[in-house]
């Protein structure tokens, strides 16, 4: 971690200032696990202390945890991107599009995690080195595992599920145990106050309701009932 930070020179030692008080820091040590759950990978993150920044101070430079960081990085990996031939997504932003002839290669990022794909595996190889070249980066091989969704990539297509992310929330919210039950919703009338029920915490609520909008990425099938509750 250190390392990378002063390959990309993002700090230089300097003597503190009289009278002002430096933005803290601390470590933050994280567990990368595979699409079975296993711990694959111990990561480490030295992270700047968000509420020791002062308001109106902008930074050329930006370590994770203050407000310019997400920003920062976005654009420094944006401008290396573009110039090396990429185009960047009308609609989404984070999509990187480079054709050479009849080939075409994809690259989408968030944040950090960056999944590519392309016509040509040469393209990807290509991708590869051209990262390796300017940031510490490490490949995780084919995509089998993003962002809570597990992918299966087959000869008759790419499959998508979140079954590890539908026990954690089962988990997170006490409903391990509970029984599946068949229940569809009425398309034609909308949801009814249950005068008689009781109330529920509205922030356990909210916080259901966005578990499960995250759910729909691999599960289309209950964006209907879920907006309804929404």
């Amino acid at each position: 971690e250190l390392l990378q930070f002063k390959m990309q020179k993002v700090w230089i030692l300097v003597d503190l200032p009289y009278g002002k008080r430096p933005i803290g820091t601390k470590w933050v040590y994280i567990n990368k696990k595979d699409e079975r759950g296993i711990v694959i990978r111990n990561k480490e993150r030295l992270v700047a202390q968000v509420h020791t920044q002062y308001e109106g101070i902008d930074y050329e430079e930006a370590l994770y945890g203050l407000h310019q960081a997400p920003r920062a990085w976005y654009e420094t990996l944006a401008t290396y991107l573009l110039e090396n031939g990429f185009h960047r997504g009308t609609i989404d932003q984070t999509l990187f599009i480079k054709k050479q002839q009849k080939d075409i290669l994809s690259v989408q990022i968030y944040v950090d995690n960056i999944i590519f794909g392309a016509t040509n595996k040469a393209l990807c190889q290509s991708f590869e080195k051209l990262m390796k070249d300017n940031f510490q980066m490490s490949s995780m091989g084919e995509l089998t595992f993003f962002l809570g969704l597990q992918v299966k990539q087959k000869k008759d297509g790419i499959f998508i599920s979140q079954d590890k992310y539908v026990a954690k929330i089962l988990r997170n919210f006490g409903l391990s145990e509970g029984k599946s039950a068949s229940t569809p919703i009425d398309a034609e009338k909308p949801l009814l106050k249950d005068s008689d029920g009781e109330d529920v915490d509205v922030h356990t609520y909210r916080s259901m309701i966005g578990s499960l909008m995250y759910l729909t990425s691999s599960k289309p099938d209950i964006m209907f009932v879920v907006c309804a509750c929404a």
